[in-house]
């Protein structure tokens, strides 16, 4: 019972993280449409190891202030704003790191240790997904995943650019 209820729990995780990632990079690429950056996406993904391995660190440096807001919000008692703000930092983070691994990766794999860090959170991740792909929660995870992509993008597709 106890396995079941760690793959079941892996299974929900594995697909949210997943959900999240998608939708973000969705959401970045859309913002790049409208805040018409193409030029700047482009340069971005042309750029030497070193200014990929910059743009990459940029977002984190970018939230970190949040993460310390959140923190002290939820110290000083304010648990609902710290909590919210922590949710706006993780999911404005994602968004940011997203769009610009997607743009640099090549230029971050010259780096050996990030190539290793990323074969290993790789690796990781298709163990989770090895565990759980055959679940219940998994399989309707998924398709209420593939759902919501499809109603997503058919929204940002009508929106005007």
């Amino acid at each position: 019972m106890l396995k079941q209820l760690f793959s079941s729990v892996l299974a929900l995780l594995v697909l949210f993280e997943e959900w999240l990632w998608d939708l973000l990079t969705a959401l970045g690429q859309w913002l790049s449409r409208i805040l018409h950056l193409e030029r700047f996406d482009a340069w971005l993904s042309q750029a030497s190891p070193k200014l990929a391995l910059m743009a990459f660190v940029i977002p984190l440096l970018v939230v970190a202030p949040l993460n310390v807001g959140a923190v002290v919000l939820m110290v000083h008692g304010a648990m609902t704003a710290g909590i919210l703000l922590e949710v706006v930092a993780k999911l404005l983070g994602t968004l940011l790191v997203a769009r610009v691994f997607r743009l640099t990766r090549p230029a971050l794999m010259y780096f050996a240790w990030f190539a290793r860090l990323y074969e290993g959170i790789m690796r990781i991740l298709r163990w989770a997904h090895a565990m759980v792909q055959e679940s219940h929660w998994y399989r309707a995870a998924l398709a209420f995943k593939a759902s919501i992509d499809r109603s997503v993008r058919n929204r940002l597709d009508r929106w005007p650019h």
